[in-house]
C-alpha cells in the first residue's frame, strides 16, 4: 500500500461534478435523513399509550428508545461504514430504509412488549446505514468549495424530522383521546396509537424506492496503489490510515459528542421546561417547539454550511471547525441565559430556545464536510461511522440523562428543570467549542497534505 491519493477521483477523471443532479442527490437523501429523525422520535409522543397497553413501567418505555434503538443503531453503524467504503452506497441506503421503514410499521402490529423491543431494535439497525453511505455519496458528488453547503441541507433532516415529529405530537395525542380506535383496510380495528407507526412507516417504502433512482457517484481521493489502481484496505490498513490523522478525527468527533449531548438533552427536555414552568397543555407545546425546531434548527444547519463555504473559498482550510467553535461558545452564552429566565417568562425562554438551536445546529453539517475532506476514499464511511459511534453513544446516553439527574440529586424541584437544563447545554456546548478549537492546527495540515 502507498499513501499517494488521487485528487479528482480513483480513476483520474479530472472532470467536476454536475452539481445540478447531485442537488438532487442530496433533496432526496435529505427525505431519507428526515423520515429516519421521525420514525426514531416518535416512540417519545406513544407513551402513554404504549404505558397503558402493554403494562409497561418508565424503565421498560426508556429501553424502547435507548437500549433497543440507540445500542444498536450505535453498534451497528460501524460495520456499516466498512460496507460503505467497499459496495455500492445507494443500494445499501435502499437496503436501510426499506428495512427501518419496514420495521417501523411491524411496532403497529406488535402483540406485546418482547415484539415492540425487537422492533424498535430493527429500526435502529436499519438507521445505521444511512449516515456513512449518505455522506460519503455527497461527498463524491460536490467540489470542496460547496460541499459544506450540501452536507447542511441534508442535515437539516435532523431538524424537519424532529419538528415535524413535534408537530405530529399534538395531534397524536388529541386522536388517541378523542378517537381510541381506527378501522383501516387489511388492518381491520386498530388501536390510533398503532396507526402512527403505519403512517409514518409505510411512506418510507416508497422513499426506498425513490432512492434506487439515483446513481452511484465515482469515488474521488482514493488511495491508489504504485500502478495507479485504487487500493482495497484490510482493518488494520484502515486503522494506520485513520491513526495518521487521529487528533482532526478526534476533535470532531469529540466536539460532536459534546454537540449530541446538548441537541438529545435539547430535545427531550425543553418542552417539559414550557410544561412544568409555565403549566403549557401538549398540544401548545408541540405546535410552538415544533416549529422553533424545525425553522430555527433547519437555518442554522444552513447558515454553518454557508459560512464554513465562504471560509473555505477564502483560504480558510479550517473555516469548518471555526464556524463550529465559535457558534458553539455563542451557544454556551445563550443557554447559560436559560437559567435566568426559566420561570419567569415564557415568550424569554422560547427565545432562548430559538436562538440556541440555531446555534446549536450550525456545527453539524460542516463537520461532515470537514471530516470527508481530510479522510482518503477508502476509509471515509468508517471513519464517519467511527465519530458517529462515539458522538451516538455519549450524546444518546448523557443528553436525556444529566438535566434528569441534576434535577433529581442537585436542585431536588420540579420547577428547577430550567436551570438543569441551562447547565447542561451551557457546559456541554462550551466542551464542544473547545473540542472543535483543540484540532484546527493538524486539520489544517492534513486538508492542504489531501487538497493541494
Amino acid at each position: 500500500m502507498t499513501d499517494q491519493v488521487a485528487a479528482p477521483d480513483a480513476s483520474g477523471n479530472l472532470a467536476k461534478p454536475k452539481t445540478g443532479y447531485a442537488w438532487y442527490t442530496v433533496g432526496v437523501l435529505t427525505v431519507c435523513y428526515t423520515l429516519s429523525f421521525i420514525d426514531r422520535q416518535i416512540l417519545s409522543l406513544l407513551v402513554g399509550p404504549i404505558k397503558a397497553e402493554f403494562n409497561a413501567t418508565d424503565t421498560q418505555v426508556g429501553l424502547l428508545g435507548g437500549l433497543a434503538f440507540s445500542l444498536f443503531y450505535t453498534l451497528v453503524s460501524l460495520p456499516a461504514g466498512r460496507l460503505v467504503d467497499r459496495f455500492n452506497r445507494r443500494n445499501i441506503i435502499v437496503a436501510g430504509v426499506f428495512f427501518w421503514s419496514l420495521m417501523t410499521a411491524a411496532c403497529a402490529v406488535a402483540r406485546g412488549y418482547p415484539g415492540l423491543f425487537l422492533a424498535r431494535m430493527g429500526v435502529g439497525v436499519g438507521e445505521a446505514t444511512l449516515a456513512p453511505a449518505a455522506v460519503s455519496m455527497i461527498s463524491d458528488s460536490f467540489p470542496n468549495e460547496k460541499l459544506g453547503s450540501a452536507m447542511s441541507t441534508y442535515g437539516i433532516g435532523i431538524y424537519l424530522g424532529s419538528g415535524l415529529a413535534l408537530l405530529l405530537g399534538g395531534l397524536v395525542v388529541e386522536l388517541v383521546t378523542q378517537t381510541p380506535t381506527l378501522t383501516l383496510p387489511i388492518f381491520g380495528e386498530i388501536a390510533s396509537w398503532r396507526a402512527t407507526f403505519l403512517v409514518v412507516g409505510l411512506p418510507g417504502l416508497l422513499v426506498a424506492l425513490w432512492v434506487m433512482t439515483l446513481k452511484e457517484p465515482a469515488r474521488k481521493r482514493a488511495i491508489l496503489s504504485s500502478d495507479g489502481v485504487a487500493v482495497r484496505l484490510s482493518i488494520s490498513e484502515t486503522l494506520a490510515v485513520i491513526g495518521k490523522r487521529w487528533i482532526p478525527v478526534a476533535s470532531i468527533a469529540l466536539g460532536l459528542m459534546f454537540q449530541a449531548v446538548a441537541l438529545y438533552g435539547f430535545m427531550l427536555w425543553s418542552p417539559a421546561v414550557l410544561q412544568r414552568s409555565f403549566d403549557w397543555s401538549s398540544q401548545q407545546t408541540g405546535l410552538v417547539m415544533g416549529f422553533v425546531v424545525l425553522i430555527g434548527g433547519s437555518l442554522g444547519m444552513l447558515s454553518g454550511g454557508r459560512l464554513s463555504d465562504r471560509g473555505l473559498v477564502s483560504g480558510r482550510r479550517d473555516a469548518a471547525l471555526r464556524v463550529a467553535a465559535f457558534s458553539s461558545v455563542a451557544g454556551a452564552l445563550v443557554f447559560a441565559a436559560l437559567m435566568h429566565t426559566q420561570g419567569t417568562s415564557a415568550l424569554a425562554t422560547v427565545g432562548v430556545f430559538a436562538c440556541g438551536v440555531f446555534l446549536l445546529a450550525m456545527p453539524a453539517g460542516s463537520c461532515y464536510a470537514a471530516s470527508q475532506m481530510v479522510l482518503p476514499n477508502q476509509v471515509r464511511g468508517q471513519a464517519l461511522a467511527l465519530i458517529l459511534f462515539i458522538a451516538n453513544l455519549g450524546g444518546l446516553t448523557m443528553g436525556p440523562l444529566l438535566p434528569g439527574l441534576l434535577n433529581d440529586f442537585v436542585f431536588r424541584s420540579e420547577s428547577a428543570l430550567g436551570l438543569s437544563l441551562g447547565i447542561t447545554l451551557s457546559v456541554s456546548t462550551l466542551l464542544a467549542a473547545i473540542s472543535f478549537g483543540w484540532g484546527r492546527r493538524e486539520y489544517r495540515l492534513h486538508h492542504e497534505a489531501l487538497n493541494p
